[in-house]
């Protein structure tokens, strides 16, 4: 199966820092699917075009299954991950975002202010994370029945 994982961050794009929450989604993702992944990575600025650019081309010409975002999902100014994934959905499912606002909120009171949402274009389900490593490792396998039901459902 092809994934594409999207890491939104001004400061981890620029050098600033090192990317962790992209390896932290292959990590917990390859303990889950039971079939060989290929990674499609990508380190992008918070940019609304060249996430949606990027997006549309993961999921029309690189055919990935499964795309995940990770960051850009607060209230600040530069959040503009759920915005330009909106952009490019053909389907909206809020039920993963609500999810995990819903699972974070018991742990970090401040999870309600994610935005986080996921939606199908094509046959690609596109996923918004938190961009906190440990929050990844508490969603995906939260929402990971969903996942592999929806995938079922967009490959017919």
């Amino acid at each position: 199966m092809k994934i594409g994982r999207i890491t939104l961050s001004d400061r981890a794009s620029s050098g600033v820092y090192e990317d962790l929450s992209g390896p932290e989604i292959e990590r917990i993702v390859s303990g889950i699917f039971s079939m060989p992944c290929e990674w499609v990575r990508v380190l992008l600025p918070d940019d609304r075009m060249q996430i949606e650019t990027t997006l549309r081309r993961l999921a029309d010409e690189e055919g990935c299954t499964l795309i995940f975002t990770t960051g850009g999902t607060g209230p600040s100014a530069r959040d503009v991950t759920p915005e330009a994934t909106k952009a490019v959905l053909e389907k909206e499912l809020p039920g993963f975002g609500e999810i995990m606002r819903m699972h974070s909120y018991e742990k970090v009171k401040t999870a309600i202010l994610s935005r986080s949402t996921a939606g199908i274009r094509g046959r690609s389900l596109i996923i918004n994370l938190p961009g906190r490593p440990s929050a990844i490792a508490e969603c995906i396998p939260l929402i990971a029945p969903a996942i592999i039901e929806a995938i079922d459902h967009i490959a017919h």
